[in-house]
């Protein structure tokens, strides 16, 4: 029983029944055929793109900054894993750290552009029974 427990910390996450190291030797173009149509599609047309955010995102951690980008477009490939990005959401950055779940997916889907609306008290004159009152 115990060898089963430690069997399942060891396996590695897997992907379309790949496994991640696996997949982070295959090109952008090859991943390309693990994703569904959508993202494949988004992927082939933009693997160049993908392929110099990874680059600048390497040189800009080896350099202990951090990765910032407007690009919400681009979507998560295995190469990403364990990066952390700041993905703008329009007004502010964000940071996201890559996981396995994510591959896939869109980095705007990791940065919320609307916030929860967050309403303060009402103010004089607002209600029924606060228009009686003075201003002052």
């Amino acid at each position: 029983m115990a060898e089963k427990s430690e069997e399942t910390l060891k396996r590695e996450s897997m992907y379309r029944g790949r496994t991640i190291s696996e997949l982070k030797t295959l090109d952008v173009r090859e991943f390309a055929k693990y994703l569904r149509a959508r993202q494949r599609r988004t992927v082939l047309r933009n693997f160049q793109q993908i392929e110099n955010f990874i680059k600048r995102a390497k040189k800009r951690m080896m350099k202990n900054k951090p990765v910032k980008t407007h690009l919400r477009q681009l979507v998560v490939v295995p190469e990403m894993v364990g990066m952390k990005i700041q993905i703008h959401n329009g007004h502010e950055f964000s940071p996201v750290d890559i996981t396995t779940e994510m591959l896939g997916h869109v980095f705007g889907e990791f940065s919320i552009t609307r916030e929860k609306v967050k309403h303060g008290a009402a103010g004089i004159g607002a209600s029924k029974g606060s228009k009686s009152q003075s201003k002052k």
